[in-house]
């Protein structure tokens, strides 16, 4: 009896230079078959056709599609969303927050509907807060509703630490634990390079200095941009996520998950290392934290606390 093989169905909620990027890095990939969302009519159809134009060039076999209507994305194994305004010099992630909520609720509601057993993967800024209002209006378990965070900061904290060092970026760890933003806590004890701690490889004064370029480090690209932020580096990122969830790879990543007293912390998204399989997010796991960075952390979860509270009053 012959078998029936069925692609993943990977929908991308805004066609924007993330969304656009997601499509491409999950072509390559050839992690299934790609839809790109977006309220700009003709632009996700524009960006759709360009990408299987590629497809005979880069040799990927995925068919990708662009709408304008939900009804287009129903059934998808994974949901990524990008949807809302991004960040422009002098604005934090957290003067979004009007905007994209609202955008965020509709978003959401679409999504309850038309893609109820999905993994969704939220990218949009202020990141904690939108994850928060997505999980709360699709009703999905939080191990299906998850943020693109810590992977990101985490390698730009790689990043960093080997362009310092001159040592190649696939030999350096490092995680980073938190909200996403000013408050986020690059854990330097768990960061080594080739096996070796970073405190025996760099002083105090130039690992802090990289930490603190690592928080601000979103911000220093929107203000090279000028009219915009990242968007190669978060569309990688969670390609990653995605990627774990669909080919069941058991991937230990940080990201912004639902936690339930990890942490110390109860009914709040915050940055911290989970295991991602084709359960989702399966496990959170738990390192012990120095008394500084326990600190840093409580008031990382204070500020995450307050944006959610924020974003509470106006759903």
């Amino acid at each position: 009896m012959a078998r029936t093989f069925t692609r993943p169905k990977i929908a991308l909620i805004g066609s924007g230079q993330i969304g656009g990027n997601l499509a491409l890095f999950a072509a390559q990939k050839q992690l299934g078959d790609i839809v790109l969302f977006d309220i700009v009519d003709g632009m996700p159809k524009g960006k759709a056709l360009d990408l299987e134009h590629m497809a005979p060039v880069q040799y990927y076999d995925a068919k990708i599609m662009g709408t304008s209507s939900y009804e287009d994305v129903a059934g998808a194994d994974v949901v990524i969303v990008t949807a809302g305004i991004p960040r422009k010099p002098g604005m934090s992630r957290d003067d979004l927050l009007d905007t994209n909520v609202k955008i965020m609720k509709d978003v959401a509601t679409n999504l309850k509907e038309h893609c109820p057993d999905a993994f969704i993967i939220c990218i949009s800024n202020p990141l904690d807060a939108m994850v928060y209002t997505i999980k709360e209006i699709t009703g999905r378990p939080s191990s299906h509703v998850v943020g693109m965070a810590g992977v990101l900061d985490s390698g730009r904290l790689q990043y960093f630490i080997a362009e310092h060092l001159n040592v190649s970026v696939e030999d350096v760890n490092a995680f980073v634990l938190g909200g996403h933003g000013d408050t986020m806590v690059p854990v330097i004890d768990y960061c080594s390079v080739g096996g070796v701690p970073l405190t025996q490889m760099m002083s105090r004064e130039d690992i802090e200095a990289i930490a603190n370029r690592t928080r601000k480090a979103g911000g220093e690209i929107v203000g090279h941009l000028k009219n915009g932020s990242a968007f190669y580096s978060p569309a990688a990122s969670a390609i990653a996520m995605a990627e774990a969830y669909l080919r069941d790879k058991k991937r230990v990543i940080p990201c912004a998950a639902m936690c339930n007293g990890e942490y110390g912390v109860d009914g709040l998204y915050l940055g911290v290392p989970v295991i991602i399989g084709k359960d989702g997010v399966e496990k959170i796991l738990e390192v012990e934290l120095s008394d500084s960075d326990k600190a840093l952390l409580n008031t990382s979860v204070e500020a995450v606390g307050r944006l959610v509270e924020e974003a509470r009053k106006r759903l």
